[in-house]
């Protein structure tokens, strides 16, 4: 496939998330709530995850921010459902280094292999990444 034809695929699916939000909404009981923004340009997340004996059972965010920052919150609810914490964490650290621009397996990434072009833009970063630091913070705090 030619680098034109999978800038297009990526951005249609960044699109999808962002048009057809994946977890937008909140958890009923028990869960950890995490609220946090992003100043530079107005990205701002909710994150609530329910955790039961290490396992990551569901996960809701509620938000506004640009389309980079909503479908990646919304590709990584979906992507750390039913996983350990670990390899929850595992995937986050995976997401940094590919926003770093580190060669990274993508392979269990799923659609947030879309999100690899971000890198290239070093002032959106900080837009992809908001979800998954507030994942990590809910994590630790829980």
């Amino acid at each position: 496939m030619s680098l034109n034809n999978l800038d297009t695929l990526y951005r249609q699916v960044i699109m999808d998330h962002y048009k057809n939000p994946r977890n937008r909404g909140s958890l009923e009981g028990d869960s950890v709530t995490v609220d946090m923004n992003n100043p530079t340009c107005g990205d701002r997340i909710q994150l609530q995850l329910h955790v039961e004996d290490g396992i990551v059972q569901d996960a809701k965010y509620e938000g506004e921010g640009c389309s980079i920052s909503m479908s990646s919150a919304s590709m990584m609810t979906q992507a750390i459902k039913g996983k350990k914490i670990e390899e929850a964490l595992e995937m986050s650290q995976t997401f940094s280094d590919m926003m770093l621009g580190n060669d990274v397996d993508t392979e269990e990434m799923g659609d947030i292999e879309a999100l690899q072009g971000v890198s290239k833009f070093p002032a959106r970063i900080k837009c992809a990444t908001l979800a998954w630091k507030a994942m990590e913070k809910g994590v630790h705090d829980q």
